[in-house]
């Protein structure tokens, strides 16, 4: 069984200012899972710049960037989300995704139990624990997508 988590030449379009024709094509849920990956990147860097303790002159091209970025990245994604709701929807995908989803909300209430009893017990501070909650968020976001690729190729 081969899964394509990513298409080469879709993304080669997407960076190589090729988006018009691109932003033309279907919206599949696949994309839509996959796009979260990003925005739990996104939530991480906007974490990292809350609760960082120092400073450097870079850090300031660095945040300027990362909002450049997200101002891009969620008009286009307003755009793809509205195009999508108005597509056919593949009710097997969203069934499958809704089981994955009902496994990411175990392993997140595990996890967060973890954490708050690390926190508890003093094993970590409040930033610490911050960082290990979006850090979860993150693994999860790349465990979903993992997951939906799997089990939807399966059951196509």
């Amino acid at each position: 069984m081969k899964i394509q988590i990513f298409n080469l030449p879709d993304l080669y379009a997407r960076f190589s200012g090729q988006m018009g024709a691109n932003m033309k094509s279907k919206v599949t849920l696949k994309e839509i899972v996959g796009i979260k990956i990003i925005y739990a990147i996104l939530l991480v860097c906007y974490y990292w710049m809350w609760a960082r303790r120092d400073w450097h002159d870079y850090y300031d091209t660095i945040q300027h960037t990362i909002v450049l970025f997200s101002i891009i990245f969620f008009a286009e994604q307003a755009y793809r989300i509205r195009k999508y709701s108005k597509e056919e929807k593949n009710q097997q995908a969203i069934g499958t995704l809704r089981r994955i989803d009902a496994i990411g909300l175990k392993v997140m209430v595990a996890a967060a139990i973890v954490i708050a009893f690390a926190s508890a017990v003093t094993i970590l501070d409040g930033r610490m624990a911050g960082y290990a909650l979006v850090g979860t968020i993150f693994a999860l976001t790349i465990i979903r997508f993992i997951l939906f690729c799997a089990m939807n190729g399966k059951e196509s």
